[in-house]
């Protein structure tokens, strides 16, 4: 009989434990669901954080110690640098486009017929010709013609816009929240020693060094160098007179991101060059454009002192991966998280008493 009701009873205990488990399970998944939009802007502002602090250490000392200040500063002027160049593109496109739209509407708009260089463009040069031609011949039937094609085009583009507002918001998001991490900047340092330490005992507090250090490199190495690039990229064309100069700089930002030559995007650019201006201004911004690709061999050195660990198939993997998870913002926050897995699982692995040094070869010692 007492084994019948001690039997019973531990029944029920365990009915009562699996009860709690789902519960705190389901508890758990809402929580995570709710808080899963904001992963990518606190991480985001976590790498900012990092990056940013000796910059802000600095404004400390300026500021007589008035961290608060310091912070404030910091994300204003970030804020600034992010929203002000957007405000002003926007307005611009959003003037051009209505003004291209009633040149078009009402039959004013006139396109000059292309130069015969045109056709001496590798691969494309036929069909560019072709369609500029008639674009310029007749542009009222050509966009008839093609009225579905236009559609998707326009399409696309409202969606590409979108995406890129979202993404703007994200990183205004992400700056405020950097600004926040760097007015706790001694509370998040103690909070992720302890953690550390609690998780990979003695060697967490080297691990936590070197998570900052991974970051600040990536940051510098590859961010650094892929925003100065494209800074250029688009500074040469602007001065040529590039059409859409704003949006190839930005494939140059993303390309460099992705550790690709910036020619990928400033060949066929400069190829157009030399189709639509004098060969010598055509010459000078191909040699602009070379030098802009091969920069990152005396920045990155420049930028980071003892050089970039990671691989570039790591950071490779990682930026195309955060993109297609996440968008824009993903590909910052991709090269640098898989930067940062891979430099720790490297440390973890070899057990080195300096974590990121790469194990020497029989032939080395």
């Amino acid at each position: 009989m007492m084994n019948n009701t001690a039997a019973g009873e531990s029944s029920s205990q365990a009915i009562v434990t699996v009860i709690r488990v789902v519960i705190l399970g389901l508890l758990f998944a809402w929580c995570l669901q709710i808080i899963l939009p904001f992963v990518q802007p606190v991480a985001w502002g976590m790498i900012i954080a990092v990056a940013a602090y000796p910059i802000y250490k600095a404004l400390v000392a300026k500021l007589g110690g008035r961290e608060k200040m310091a912070a404030g500063l910091f994300s204003v002027i970030m804020l600034a640098l992010l929203l002000v160049p957007t405000v002003e593109l926007a307005f611009s496109v959003s003037d051009s486009s209505s003004g291209l739209i009633d040149k078009i509407q009402q039959g004013e708009l006139k396109i000059a017929p292309p130069p015969e260089k045109v056709k001496s463009l590798p691969l494309i040069g036929e069909k560019v010709y072709s369609v500029w031609s008639a674009s310029s011949e007749n542009l009222e039937a050509l966009l008839a013609k093609n009225k579905e094609r236009v559609a998707q085009i326009a399409k696309t583009a409202f969606s590409l816009v979108t995406g890129a507002g979202f993404s703007i918001l994200q990183f205004a998001l992400s700056i405020i929240i950097a600004g926040v991490f760097l007015v706790n900047a001694e509370a998040c340092k103690s909070f992720s020693h302890v953690l550390s330490v609690k998780l990979a005992g003695e060697a967490g507090e080297s691990f936590t060094k070197l998570a900052g250090d991974t970051v600040s490199s990536v940051v510098k190495g590859v961010l650094g160098v892929a925003i100065i690039q494209a800074v250029f990229s688009g500074v040469g064309m602007l001065v040529m007179d590039i059409p859409g100069a704003g949006i190839w700089a930005l494939l140059v930002l993303l390309l460099a991101i992705m550790q690709l030559p910036p020619l990928v995007v400033l060949g066929p650019v400069a190829a157009y060059a030399f189709s639509a201006y004098d060969s010598t201004p055509a010459t000078i911004f191909l040699v602009w454009c070379i030098f802009i690709s091969v920069s990152d061999g005396f920045l990155k050195p420049m930028l980071l002192g003892r050089g970039l660990s990671t691989p570039m198939l790591v950071i490779l993997i990682g930026a195309i991966g955060g993109m297609m998870m996440s968008g824009i913002i993903g590909l910052f926050v991709g090269s640098v998280v898989l930067s940062l897995a891979y430099e720790l699982s490297v440390a973890w692995l070899y057990g080195e008493s300096q974590p990121g040094d790469k194990p020497e070869t029989e032939e080395a010692k």
